[in-house]
């Protein structure tokens, strides 16, 4: 048998998936190993609210802006008006669900039906 596994990778490859796995579980676990809380200073907490929008920013904004890692240079792209809408109806009624129907309801017609 040669420097093959079950499944085609070679063992230098399974080594490292395996050896990332137990650093993900060490990383993730290492909280638990203590019996007592560990407080966060206010500032870590106070900056952890803005996490989730900041994940949300760095994945939607790429995707609106880019296509295949270049900006857009044309204006008939349907994730312009799709984007401006949602944000009008997020700003306007700060409802996330009406935010993402409204900007669907943008976004399909002008994909599916101009092409855009």
């Amino acid at each position: 048998m040669n420097a093959q596994s079950l499944w085609g990778a070679d063992l230098g490859t399974l080594a490292v998936i395996v050896g990332m796995g137990c650093v993900t579980v060490l990383a993730r676990c290492f909280f638990f190993l203590s019996s007592r809380p560990w407080p966060l200073p206010a500032w870590a907490e106070r900056g952890l609210q803005y996490a989730p929008v900041a994940a949300l920013t760095a994945v939607v904004v790429p995707e609106i802006v880019l296509t295949h890692g270049q900006f857009i240079t044309h204006w008939q792209d349907a994730r312009w008006p799709a984007a401006m809408a949602g944000l009008a109806v997020f700003a306007w009624r700060r409802n996330v669900l009406l935010t993402i129907v409204v900007g669907m309801a943008v976004y399909l017609p002008l994909r599916l039906g101009l092409g855009w």
